[in-house]
């Protein structure tokens, strides 16, 4: 059960002093932090982009230095010594995928190559021809062996990892904890609409605008929610989408195909305790496809689903008003 908690009030109440707001390009997208101590903002931007550095040495699959490739490379299916940040990074995304049974599965790397993704995004072909290749089940999470005792990993040969799924949430969530207890304010970390929070935020929330890209105009979102704590999460098939032998496809797969998740839904949020927790449920979401809402409902998880033609529904008791709030707070 979700330990997100949702009620709706009028927006644009708040009495407190505007956040200061500092934005980057990093790890393929647009990051952005915001906190509650306007004089801090560049020192709170400095220690982001720390640790965005850092996630993606330890993370990115497209980084041939970066520890997950070499590990791939090295390890051979035997127990490898990893950094602190990599283990922890691969332990989320494991925990992931045992909650979700499965639907968001790291070990889905060689299909995305096999779709084209490869490279980062921003600087893919977006009109690719036909690889010749036939779509391939990804191997299976728990292929992936890991030790919290050595924290040592095993990944066997012909297994490669992708933490795309994951590591931004797990990234959000890090850094809004960390700059939070540096500075001693309140902090909003959003990476490419992995939102995480943490520290005394507005007393009215963190203002969230949803809407399919995270560079939209404020004024163009589609809906604005309040965030207290806790994480939000949007997943969607249209802003990371390109064409494959004239076909579209998106960067989320199913793991038990190997193909893109079919686009039942173009957009997805939810929000939880923490962010990692709602980028599992929004993925999932996509992947579910016509069993999301379902699955969504019986796990009671707050979430916003745009299907593919436009029609917007809820479930988990998300607000249905044009301007909302959501209030998302860890269990006590």
């Amino acid at each position: 059960m979700s330990s997100a908690q949702l009620e709706t009030s009028a927006a644009g109440t708040r009495t407190d002093t505007p956040a200061a707001t500092r934005s980057m390009r990093a790890i393929g997208t647009t990051a952005v932090v915001a906190v509650t101590a306007a004089h801090r903002a560049d020192e709170a931007l400095a220690l982001l982009a720390g640790q965005l550095a850092a996630i993606d040495q330890a993370c990115s699959r497209f980084r041939d230095d970066s520890e997950l490739r070499l590990v791939e490379e090295r390890s051979a299916g035997q127990p490898t010594e990893v950094t602190p940040l990599l283990f922890e990074a691969l332990e989320a995304a494991c925990v992931v995928a045992v909650r979700t049974a499965g639907i968001v599965d790291p070990t889905i790397g060689s299909a995305l190559v096999e779709l084209g993704y490869d490279r980062d995004f921003e600087g893919m072909c977006r009109d690719l021809p036909a690889s010749g290749h036939r779509p391939q089940p990804a191997p299976g999470w728990w292929r992936i062996e890991l030790d919290p005792v050595e924290r040592t990993v095993a990944i066997p040969p012909g297994v490669r990892v992708d933490l795309g799924a994951t590591a931004k949430a797990f990234a959000a969530d890090r850094a809004a904890a960390r700059i939070a207890e540096a500075l001693a304010c309140g902090v909003l970390v959003n990476l490419g609409g992995d939102v995480a929070v943490a520290g005394p935020g507005p007393r009215d929330g963190w203002a969230i605008g949803i809407a399919p890209e995270c560079t939209t105009d404020p004024a163009a979102v589609d809906q604005v929610v309040s965030l207290h704590g806790g994480g939000l999460a949007t997943s969607g098939t249209t802003a990371r989408a390109w064409t494959r032998d004239g076909r579209p496809v998106h960067h989320i797969v199913d793991p038990w195909t190997g193909e893109a998740a079919q686009s039942v839904w173009s957009l997805v949020s939810t929000t939880a305790a923490s962010c990692v927790e709602a980028n599992a449920w929004s993925t999932a979401a996509v992947v579910w496809g016509h069993d999301a809402l379902g699955n969504l409902a019986a796990h009671g998880v707050p979430a916003r689903l745009v299907a593919a033609d436009g029609i917007v529904v809820h479930t988990g008791g998300w607000p249905v008003d044009a301007i909302d709030v959501c209030h998302a707070r860890k269990a006590p």
